[in-house]
């Protein structure tokens, strides 16, 4: 999986744009608002997030770690799409998109939500904004977490596994180690 890239833009239009990194241009799909917030010809550092489908392979970018997160948040969602999983991201925090959609407020270029599947999402994200609260120690976290995802476990999956180590565990190495144990099992 890629975390992020680094890179200089060399192209954007209004879906997408390109990153080149050591001589590799990357199409990235990005919300209006982070393409609103990034110039060509600048180097920037977007969070990745890379979908996979039987007849395509897609980078969707962000420009920090919480819009990702929120972003796979609502992708996990059945029924969103990534395109439709970006836009929405991009509307802040789960907290701000959670009242905007009670008060029936999305702005209009993000389509194909109607009542019924803004009251499912309403429902889901319910339950998502206690999970997605900052942990009590985040840099330690982070760094395990980025670990465990860069060992192939699934971020729901590994956020889980975190949960379940005992808090006298404080060393990231000791962290990891216990961690994996959780994932063994399950």
């Amino acid at each position: 999986m890629i975390h992020y890239l680094k890179g200089e833009i060399t192209y954007k239009d209004d879906k997408s744009l390109i990153l080149e990194n050591q001589g590799l241009g990357f199409k990235v799909f990005c919300s209006p608002n982070t393409l609103k917030k990034v110039f060509q010809g600048k180097e920037i550092k977007l969070f990745t997030y890379l979908y996979l489908r039987e007849k395509a392979v897609e980078l969707y970018g962000f420009l920090s770690q919480k819009e990702l997160e929120l972003f796979e948040s609502l992708n996990d969602i059945s029924g969103i799409g990534p395109k439709t999983a970006t836009m929405l991201a991009s509307l802040g925090s789960l907290e701000k998109l959670k009242e905007i959609m009670e008060k029936d407020q999305l702005p209009p270029e993000i389509k194909g939500i109607g009542r019924k599947k803004s009251q499912k999402i309403l429902l889901e994200l319910t339950g998502k904004i206690k999970e997605l609260k900052e942990p009590s120690s985040p840099a330690r976290t982070d760094e395990v977490l980025d670990s465990l995802i860069s060992l192939g476990f699934n971020r729901k999956k590994a956020k889980v596994a975190l949960e379940k180590i005992p808090k006298e565990i404080e060393d990231t190495e000791k962290k990891i180690k216990e961690a994996l144990k959780i994932l063994g099992r399950g």
